[in-house]
C-alpha cells in the first residue's frame, strides 16, 4: 500500500507506504484540500475559539486544514514483518516552513492510532503547522525523525528509535507564527529624492 500527495502551491509533500505478510485490520482516512473551509476535522490536543482566539485549550476540536490523515490499525504476523513509513514535509523551497516529520517501522505486531495534520494557507486554523500525534503498541522497531530548518535562523532536530516491545504516545508539532515586520518610515514617503 502506498499513498503520495505533492502540492507545490501549498508546499505539501506527503508519502506513506507499507508492506507485509500477516493479519491486518485497518481503518484509514486521507483528506486533502487547497481550500481549508472544505476540510474540517478534529485535531488532537488543539482547540480554537472562533469568537476569542486567545481562549485555547488542550481539547480535541475541529480545525480547518489543508491535509488530514487518520489511521487505526492492528497487525500480527510470524511470517514477515510489516515494514514502512510516513513522511510529511512543508517544503521551504515552495514557501512552506521548512519542517518535516518522518515515521519508520519494521514490526511483527502493532496497534496504532495515528493522526497527521497540515495547515499552510491563511484561512487554515493551523496556518504554518505540520503535526503528527500517535499512540502505538508494537513488537519490533519503530522510530521518528523530525526536522525544521531555516538558514541562518533555526535548526531543530529530533530522532528517536525503539527496538523491542514498547508502548509509545508521542506528539510532534512544528508551528511557525509569522511575525509582522515593523514598518519603516521612508524619508521621502515613496517619492524619489
Amino acid at each position: 500500500m502506498a499513498t503520495s500527495i505533492v502540492d507545490k502551491k501549498i508546499a505539501l509533500e506527503y508519502y506513506s507506504m507499507m508492506t507485509g505478510d500477516g493479519a491486518i485490520e485497518m481503518d484509514s482516512t486521507h483528506v486533502y484540500s487547497q481550500e481549508p473551509n472544505r476540510l474540517i476535522r478534529h485535531v488532537p490536543n488543539y482547540s480554537y475559539d472562533w469568537e476569542d482566539p486567545d481562549n485555547a485549550t488542550n481539547a480535541t476540536k475541529a480545525a480547518k486544514l489543508n491535509f488530514f490523515e487518520n489511521t487505526k490499525m492492528t497487525y500480527d504476523s510470524d511470517r514477515a514483518p510489516l515494514q514502512g513509513g510516513k513522511f510529511i514535509n512543508s517544503k521551504a523551497f515552495y514557501g512552506g516552513i521548512g519542517a518535516n516529520i518522518q515515521e519508520m517501522f519494521s514490526v511483527n505486531q502493532m496497534e496504532k492510532d495515528q493522526t497527521v495534520f497540515f495547515g499552510s494557507t491563511k484561512n487554515s486554523t493551523v496556518t504554518h503547522t505540520v503535526g503528527l500525534q500517535t499512540l502505538n503498541s508494537f513488537n519490533g522497531t519503530w522510530g521518528t525523525d523530525a526536522h525544521m530548518h531555516k538558514i541562518f535562523y533555526k535548526d531543530i532536530r529530533s530522532h528517536e528509535l525503539f527496538s523491542g516491545q514498547f508502548e509509545v504516545q508521542k506528539e510532534i508539532k512544528f508551528h511557525e507564527n509569522p511575525v509582522a515586520e515593523p514598518s519603516r518610515i521612508r524619508p521621502c514617503a515613496g517619492v524619489d529624492c
